[in-house]
């Protein structure tokens, strides 16, 4: 696959250290440019899947692509009961999304956006997750150690949350890091 993307300046639209880190399991190049202050918002009428590809689609329209620039953008959201959970303003707003998703199935769900200035693929991945019933003081432990407020449900699968909360996973793990890898390598094959 190097080969067939030799040709693009892969753009990686994001600062999220985990999907970095992801995009760079898949020993392409690539570089990180963001655009400092986006705005995050999107119409009331949306749901689910149509949140992140919206907010997904909405970074990438922020930038100016070259002819051989290929830009991925995304945006994850975590989804229970019609609500959405995104990144929490506080350590307060923290722990009470933690306690909302304890002892529940969610849903986590990654919006991608592929784009070059002559094609354009958009897609949503979604990870049904199952939480154990959370203690305040396990939530209180993470909360404090980890300041989870950069992460959709103020949490990290990856930390140790992670470890001792999540009971049962349906769907890619790595979409809950925040990038579904596999599906994003067959898109970047079709480019």
């Amino acid at each position: 696959m190097n080969s067939q993307l030799s040709t693009f300046n892969i753009i990686l639209g994001s600062q999220s250290p985990r999907r970095k880190e992801l995009l760079a399991g898949l020993d392409i190049e690539f570089t990180t440019k963001v655009i400092p202050g986006l705005e995050e918002t999107y119409p009331d009428t949306l749901q689910g899947e149509e949140i992140p590809i919206y907010l997904a689609e909405q970074k990438a329209d922020a930038y100016t692509l070259e002819d051989n620039d290929l830009l991925i953008t995304a945006d994850t959201i975590v989804w229970l009961n019609g609500h959405v959970y995104g990144k929490p303003a506080n350590e307060a707003e923290a722990r009470e999304m933690l306690r909302s998703l304890s002892g529940k199935t969610h849903d986590v769900i990654t919006g991608v956006c592929v784009r070059t200035n002559k094609n354009n693929v958009s897609f949503a991945s979604t990870t049904k997750v199952r939480f154990a019933e959370l203690t305040d003081a396990e939530i209180e432990h993470y909360v404090n150690k980890y300041r989870p407020m950069d992460k959709a449900g103020a949490y990290g699968i990856q930390e140790w949350i992670g470890y001792i909360g999540v009971e049962h996973i349906e769907g890619s793990y790595f979409n809950v890091m925040g990038l579904p890898i596999q599906r994003l390598y067959t898109v970047l094959k079709e480019f």
